[in-house]
């Protein structure tokens, strides 16, 4: 397809990787969102579960040059209030803003939604997610334009590594628990927890074998880096699970512990234990973490005391969930 300003509409492929990299650290650099990616980890992201490229994605092209993209991604379970959240993700290049780019491309990921929220949970209530950035920017001007509300703010942390020396419980001190690095054994342990700690966080959606599979055996996870806290049953209570995406930087994806071993400092411990990890290696200059400013477990307090600060501010806008309802009579919007 294409446009009377010759721009053509396609979906992102495997060939189209090293330009949707570009796009996407330009758009990092430019928006101030730091969120770089390398090509190797989006061709990755092809190939998710549940997330079909030729139906789920747009590339917009002006000649050879990425101006634009969008991703969608549809929940194959329920979120904590019994809803279908369909994810919007996406960007145009700054020289092509404000010329109807980007909202056609939220338009297309709406409907594609809508039709895939029916397929998957018919008659189930679905809401509209994406990344409203930081204050001011222009994907939140524009997703406010188009009905979007800012629904949450997520603080986005760093601690410079090595920085100050952190304390790591010994083993033994931490009775009936030993910390311990992840192996590919662990992988349903640490889903079942991770799926137990976070029932309580907010748009939270348990994670399925596949999707958690897909994350577990990715490119930028890093093991090495990574802590879980093992009772004296073998059951996972508490784990930091840590990747990189760029080099020197090390990120923190996820931290939780379980309701029952709550309070134990367990999570302090695991995240100590990563801290020191990567700074003993000496591969990374900071470690990075992001954190719910609402969080119900006060972990913004617990990561504060542990070295790290403030960096930025980023917020989740959306739109009120809609009753599903059939779509099989709607026009596809392809590109």
């Amino acid at each position: 397809m294409t446009t009377k300003r010759s721009l053509r509409w396609s979906h992102l492929t495997p060939d189209s990787v090293e330009q949707w990299a570009e796009l996407t650290n330009l758009l990092a650099m430019a928006d101030r969102t730091e969120e770089y990616y390398e090509a190797e980890d989006l061709a990755e992201e092809l190939e998710e579960s549940g997330f079909t490229p030729e139906t789920d994605s747009w590339a917009v092209w002006d000649g050879e040059l990425m101006v634009g993209y969008g991703q969608l991604r549809v929940a194959h379970n329920l979120d904590d209030e019994g809803r279908v959240r369909c994810q919007l993700g996406g960007g145009v290049h700054p020289d092509w803003r404000g010329r109807g780019i980007g909202r056609e491309l939220v338009r297309r990921q709406e409907e594609r939604g809508r039709e895939l929220a029916a397929e998957r949970h018919s008659g189930t209530p679905y809401y509209f997610r994406a990344g409203g950035e930081l204050e001011g920017s222009d994907a939140r001007r524009l997703l406010t334009h188009m009905g979007y509300a800012v629904v949450r703010y997520f603080n986005e942390l760093a601690r410079p590594l090595p920085g100050d020396p952190v304390t790591v419980p010994e083993p033994g001190e931490l009775e009936g628990v030993e910390l311990v690095t992840p192996t590919s054994e662990h992988e349903g342990g640490v889903r079942e927890a991770h799926n137990a700690a976070f029932v309580d966080h907010w748009g939270s959606t348990p994670q399925s074998e596949a999707t958690w599979h897909d994350y577990w055996t990715g490119r930028p996870p890093r093991r090495q880096l990574s802590t879980l806290a093992i009772g004296d049953d073998g059951a996972v209570l508490a784990y930091v699970l840590v990747s990189q995406w760029v080099p020197r930087q090390a990120y923190v994806d996820l931290v939780g512990t379980v309701r029952e071993a709550r309070g134990r400092g367990l999570a302090a411990a695991c995240l100590s234990r990563s801290i020191r990890l990567a700074a003993e290696s000496g591969q990374y200059d900071v470690i990075e973490l992001g954190v719910d400013s609402d969080s119900p477990t006060g972990a913004t307090r617990l990561y504060e005391r542990l070295g790290f600060r403030l960096d930025r501010v980023m917020a989740a806008m959306m739109k009120e969930p809609v009753v599903n309802e059939s779509v099989a009579e709607e026009p596809s919007a392809q590109g």
